[in-house]
C-alpha cells in the first residue's frame, strides 16, 4: 500500500510536540522491556505493521528473547512472562480494545497489585498513545520498512 501522506512534512507543527510527549511518556520509569511488550501488542492488536516492526527491532535492542516475542500475541497461554508483564498486557489488551472490553474491573484489579498508582498511570498513558501512533501510522499508511525499500527500488 503507498503512503497517503507524511504527517511529519505535513504538519510538522503539530506533530513536533506530539513526538515530544511520546519521548516523556517513554521515559516514565517503567521497564524498557515491558514498554516495549506492551506497545508491540497494542500493535499487533491494530494490525500496525510499522510500529509491530518498530517495537520488535527496539525490544531486541533491549535484550528481549525471541520466544517471547514470538508468543506475544499468545501470552495468556505461556509462562514466559512475569505476574506484572501479565497484568500489563492483559490491560494493554483492555484499553486497546475498550470498546468491546469497557476496561473490566478484573483487569484493573489485577493491574493495582502488580503497579503502583503512578505506573498506572505512565502505564495508561503509554497504551493510550500507542493506541494513538498506530491509528496515526495506519490512516496514512505508512508501510514496513522492507515495502519501503521495495516502492524505491
Amino acid at each position: 500500500m503507498a503512503q497517503r501522506l507524511n504527517p511529519f512534512t505535513v504538519s510538522s507543527t503539530a506533530m513536533q510536540p506530539w513526538i515530544e510527549l511520546g519521548k516523556t511518556i517513554q521515559t516514565n520509569g517503567l521497564e524498557p522491556l515491558l514498554r516495549e511488550l506492551v506497545m508491540t501488542r497494542a500493535a499487533q492488536i491494530n494490525g500496525c505493521i510499522f510500529c509491530i516492526h518498530h517495537h520488535l527491532a527496539d525490544a531486541r535492542k533491549y535484550g528481549e528473547a525471541e520466544d517471547r516475542l514470538h508468543l506475544l500475541s499468545a501470552w495468556r497461554e505461556s509462562t514466559l512472562y512475569s505476574e506484572r508483564e501479565r497484568a500489563a498486557l492483559a490491560w494493554t489488551e483492555a484499553l486497546t480494545l475498550v470498546s468491546e472490553t469497557h476496561a473490566p474491573d478484573d483487569a484493573y484489579d489485577t493491574l493495582r497489585r502488580h503497579f503502583s498508582e503512578e505506573e498506572q498511570v505512565n502505564l495508561t498513558l503509554l497504551i493510550a498513545q500507542t493506541n494513538a501512533w498506530n491509528r496515526i501510522n495506519i490512516g496514512f499508511r505508512r508501510s514496513h520498512p522492507a515495502e519501503q525499500k521495495k516502492a524505491a527500488a
